[in-house]
């Protein structure tokens, strides 16, 4: 059932992609606001962006892929956008059950059967997105038949922890103790200050979004992305800043530090200033926290996120069964934050054999490769449809 809203200004967006409202709040609770391009009836395809994006962000991707024959929709995921329902509560009362994966793919369940369908053709998630497409693969291979994975590698749930074992890393203390003492950017989104950081920059939201898109970008020279060894503070603080944090920054003075000399200019020529506009405005009228739950529910350590994180070692173990693909831009350090998930698509015990289709590392595009590069993104994507 679809429903309309009169509120919001329309999106600026390209011929053929058009948005719409999806009204999920029987189920899930969600209203969700999706982008489309293509007929209904045809083979749906999912797309799922990233943080600090919003469905908005496949605008260049949705109207080619859906030429070929496919539906092509795109939500605001919850805590994004102009997708309603889920609930606008501070820091301190959030229930960060509202956040396991397990209920984002209850999310996107909802909304396929609210689409029409029973099947979804390909899930293509980029960023926090390639979690929500990985993860539906690997819980409803019977729903979600393929998937793409893109800037985030697939790493499987953990299975449980043992009382027997005691002691271990504490990667996030480990950090700390460095002669440049530092902090993982995934710990930072998760504490309680972050939001407020992100919704209230100094130098304004758009010279700092700005920023963040720049630094990630493969406009930054200095992105020059290598593999990591191990899971170890040394070996992480190789990373930009945007990943490995100093320990005092907040994120927009990392990126105004970093900043200094750069010309913020350059990415105006796959980012314009309307849309950076766009973006301005949806994060300035719906604020950080809500997207940022999503960090705290998936984050080791944070307080209160057991039930969350809980929830995935019901699929400890098992493995993604249905035919995968990664898709990334050469200069994005995403491939690599997670030392040996690249690689492990070729491990049986987490990708079925046969089921990966193979890696395409995008020259010309940093982290944000379906902005940066989309008619690359476009013919990968529908390379890896063509061999389904």
């Amino acid at each position: 059932m679809a429903t309309t809203s009169s509120v919001l200004p329309p999106l600026p967006l390209p011929d053929g992609v058009t948005e719409d409202y999806i009204d999920c709040t029987p189920s899930c609770g969600l209203n969700f606001h999706i982008l489309k391009a293509g007929k209904p009836g045809q083979p749906l395809i999912l797309f799922a962006h990233g943080y600090p994006e919003l469905a908005y962000s496949w605008r260049k991707v949705l109207p080619a892929v859906a030429e070929a024959g496919y539906l092509c929709v795109a939500p605001d995921q919850r805590g994004y956008g102009r997708t309603t329902g889920w609930p606008q509560r501070s820091f301190e009362d959030t229930e960060l059950a509202e956040y396991a994966l397990t209920n984002l793919v209850r999310d996107l369940v909802c909304l396929v059967y609210n689409l029409g369908y029973t099947k979804v053709h390909s899930i293509v998630g980029h960023d926090f997105g390639a979690v929500s497409s990985a993860m539906a693969a690997l819980m409803r291979p019977d729903m979600f038949l393929s998937t793409v994975h893109m800037s985030h590698p697939y790493h499987p749930p953990s299975a449980p922890p043992l009382d027997s074992v005691k002691g271990g890393t504490d990667i996030h203390t480990d950090l700390a103790a460095l002669s440049l003492p530092r902090k993982h950017y995934k710990w930072y989104n998760s504490s309680a200050p972050a939001a407020k950081e992100w919704d209230t920059p100094p130098q304004g939201l758009e010279a700092f979004l700005r920023g963040y898109f720049h630094l990630k970008s493969a406009d930054w020279e200095r992105n020059e992305p290598c593999p990591l060894e191990t899971w170890t503070a040394d070996q992480l603080a190789k990373m930009p800043e945007y990943y490995i944090m100093r320990r005092d920054q907040t994120m927009p003075t990392m990126v105004q530090e970093n900043m200094v000399g750069e010309d913020a200019c350059r990415t105006e020529k796959w980012l314009g200033k309307e849309e950076m506009e766009t973006y301005c405005a949806e994060w300035k009228r719906t604020g950080f926290q809500g997207a940022l739950n999503w960090y705290r529910a998936q984050t080791v350590g944070v307080k209160d996120n057991r039930k969350a994180a809980g929830d995935m070692w019901l699929f400890a173990g098992k493995k993604i069964e249905v035919p995968v693909a990664f898709i990334s831009g050469s200069k994005d350090w995403g491939n690599y934050q997670q030392p040996g998930a690249l690689q492990g698509y070729e491990n049986e015990n987490w990708v079925k054999k046969g089921m990966f289709r193979g890696a395409t590392l995008i020259e010309g595009a940093g982290h944000w490769v379906q902005q940066e590069q989309p008619e690359a993104v476009i013919r990968a994507i529908l390379k890896f449809l063509k061999t389904l």
